[in-house]
């Protein structure tokens, strides 16, 4: 198996173990917040999905985000997130990035596996770990909603 099938491989299984889990939160509970100003599960799960096609671009234009007004930027990112509002548009949009994600990681060369790509903000990531944050990304995620569903007394360990 090569690097890119196993990184590929990964993506997928991470994003449908997000989405397995995520679907185990009760609709009630989808606008729920543990503090005032926390994100919600929705908005989690939006923030995940939209991020996979982001990924995907890095990996196509093998260059990182390097915004002028990273306020303005993070803001966009922020108005996008909350135009999401239903579960299924969450899962539409976590698939189409993914396959997006397999695609650009299909294009990658032994050359492109060895760049070095600059932020712009004072440090580097390697295309080495790039292939493997959709992967890093939605498993960091699904913790945070497992961490949610505990705190209104879901104790189920989601598996299957």
């Amino acid at each position: 198996m090569t690097e890119i099938v196993a990184a590929q491989q990964r993506a997928v299984s991470a994003m449908e173990m997000f989405l397995r889990n995520f679907s185990k939160v009760p609709e009630e509970r989808l606008h729920w917040q543990a503090a005032l100003g926390a994100k919600t599960p929705l908005r989690i799960a939006a923030h995940t999905a939209l991020y996979a096609a982001r990924f995907a671009e890095m990996m196509e234009t093998r260059t990182l985000p390097q915004p002028d007004n990273l306020e303005a930027w993070l803001a966009q990112r922020n108005a996008e997130e909350e135009q999401i509002t239903t579960r299924a548009e969450v899962e539409a949009i976590f698939r189409a990035g993914t396959a997006q994600v397999i695609a650009a990681m299909q294009e990658l060369t032994a050359e492109d596996m060895d760049l070095i790509l600059e932020s712009g903000q004072g440090w580097q990531m390697p295309m080495r770990f790039l292939v493997d944050l959709p992967a890093l990304h939605a498993n960091l995620h699904c913790g945070q909603i497992d961490f949610l569903q505990t705190c209104w007394g879901d104790q189920e360990v989601y598996v299957g």
